[in-house]
């Protein structure tokens, strides 16, 4: 789903659909007048007409069809998710804290399927793309329910704890927040277009570290942390080094402290995926953003994600045996 979603954002489709209609929107134009309609709809926006003025019906297809696809697919995932939900609570198969965790999961897609609706509106009236800040809250929500399933699957596997040092544990967090901001980073690049400009490595506009005047000329000063393509591309580099440098730590020290081999294995694991993620972001910028590149870029974000978020299950403290029990009353289930 995120890999669509970022294949949308590359090709420029996801503009393509000027409504939401969680229902009827799941049947794509089925006839030569429905695409006609279609196609009038996004030449009011000035996507269109700043851009792309003069575009064919074709060309309009191929972006649709991406757009289309990223909802259908957001459907697909509701509908796959809350049926056996529902199921499993008829059949009384869930724990309360289980039965917590999944509502709240559920309850965040839902409110994803709301925010992607908040996000594309921002570019139907005076832009002519979608609002970076709500494409990075898009990313960073969806991929917070990724890290929830990810963490309850975890524990659903009712694995034993790892005996590990309370700094361990401090450091595998400070990993899974650390990528998150990151992620939420790489959106504001990508919702800019800034991994277009200033395409050199390791120095960005003529140095290492770029000039105060360049990294902080907007007013108020916060807009240039969201705004500005140069102070937004820097950010998101230095977050890279400091990622990289804390996963390295981590990795030494599990391995120095003799910690059990699952820990090692999983920081070993992180580390190397930290690590490819860094190449292909710097060939991604070298390249100027070639969409095979950026989605390898995107998908390996995805793989950092999911190794922190297990090093840090793996590593942290166990809530009761029974907070993840089927209830001795549902072994009904089982016939």
């Amino acid at each position: 789903m995120v890999l669509v979603g970022g294949a949308t954002r590359l090709t420029e489709s996801g503009l393509s659909i000027v409504e939401w209609k969680p229902v009827t929107g799941a049947l794509p134009p089925l006839n030569e007048a429905q695409w006609t309609q279609a196609f009038e709809a996004y030449k009011t926006i000035p996507q269109y007409q700043k851009l792309n003025a003069g575009m064919t019906l074709a060309e309009f297809k191929t972006i649709f069809w991406w757009e289309w696809s990223h909802r259908l697919l957001g459907r697909a995932i509701g509908a796959v998710y809350l049926l056996p939900f529902l199921y499993f609570l008829w059949r009384g198969g869930m724990s309360g804290e289980l039965k917590r965790r999944l509502w709240l999961i559920f309850g965040l897609g839902a409110l994803q399927g709301a925010v992607g609706w908040w996000m594309v509106a921002s570019g139907l009236s005076e832009r002519v793309e979608v609002s970076q800040y709500r494409l990075a809250t898009h990313l960073v929500l969806a991929l917070l329910i990724f890290a929830g399933i990810v963490w309850t699957l975890r524990r659903l596997a009712g694995r034993p704890a790892i005996v590990a040092a309370t700094r361990f544990r401090i450091t595998s967090a400070a990993l899974v927040v650390l990528t998150f901001v990151q992620l939420y980073l790489g959106a504001l690049v990508a919702g800019l277009r800034a991994g277009l400009v200033f395409n050199t490595w390791p120095a960005i506009d003529g140095a290492l570290i770029p000039s105060a005047a360049r990294l902080w000329f907007e007013t108020p000063w916060w807009r240039n942390l969201f705004d500005n393509t140069l102070t937004v591309q820097f950010q998101h580099r230095m977050t890279a080094y400091a990622l990289f440098a804390l996963a390295a730590l981590h990795v030494i020290d599990v391995v120095r402290s003799r910690a059990p081999a699952a820990a090692v294995n999983g920081a070993l694991a992180l580390w190397a995926a930290v690590t490819l993620q860094a190449t292909l972001g710097i060939l991604t910028l070298l390249y100027q953003v070639p969409i095979g590149l950026a989605l390898a870029h995107q998908a390996v974000a995805i793989v950092v994600l999911t190794l922190a978020v297990l090093q840090a299950e793996r590593l942290a403290l166990r809530p009761s045996p029974r907070a993840f029990a089927i209830p001795a009353a549902s072994s009904r289930l089982a016939s």
